[in-house]
């Protein structure tokens, strides 16, 4: 009886886990903000799955990363997954002949592209909290950041949790640049 009493609730977690939260993610996200402190876009050898660099430095996609991992979600493992699966689907912009499981996950064009693979492109302009967005800053530089639930003073634009050079922030940044694209798991 204790065994089928531990299946349960082992099974009750593990489904909860899988579940996304908006809000959760807005939260986890933010949570960033005051650790993460420096930009840091080195190549770092990663364990797999689940792997990061520490939490005191990243880039924009490790502030995605590291949100949607405390949903579930180890876009390590599954870009890499489909990328080695889908290999000629996804971006082939850095002359690879085969997946990285160090550095895959933490490219914009590889995160746009898995979103899209997934079904998790938004068409509309409204920019829910937790939505994930892409950015074009110009000069072949791409940007990543969650929306919050917080909005610019005396507006409805949604402030986004992002790191661009100076760690994990809370800004004024969805219109700042084009938008390339919006992103809503489910």
């Amino acid at each position: 009886m204790k065994r089928i009493l531990l299946l349960v609730s082992l099974m009750t977690v593990n489904m909860a886990v899988f579940a996304f939260n908006a809000t959760q993610m807005v939260t986890d996200a933010r949570s960033q903000i005051g650790k993460t402190l420096y930009y840091d876009p080195a190549y770092t050898a990663l364990r797999y799955p689940m792997g990061d660099v520490p939490l005191i430095k990243g880039v924009c996609t490790d502030v995605v990363i590291r949100a949607l991992r405390q949903q579930g979600i180890d876009l390590q493992q599954a870009i890499h997954e489909d990328m080695k699966a889908n290999f000629k689907q996804y971006p082939q912009k850095w002359g690879l002949k085969g997946t990285d499981k160090n550095i895959d996950h933490r490219r914009v064009p590889n995160i746009q592209t898995w979103m899209q693979r997934q079904g998790y492109v938004v068409k509309d302009k409204q920019y829910l909290a937790g939505d994930i967005v892409t950015w074009d800053l110009g000069r072949r530089l791409v940007h990543i950041g969650v929306v919050s639930d917080r909005k610019v003073k005396a507006s409805d634009v949604p402030l986004i949790i992002h790191n661009i050079g100076e760690g994990a922030q809370e800004e004024d940044l969805l219109h700042a640049y084009q938008i390339t694209g919006h992103y809503r798991v489910k």
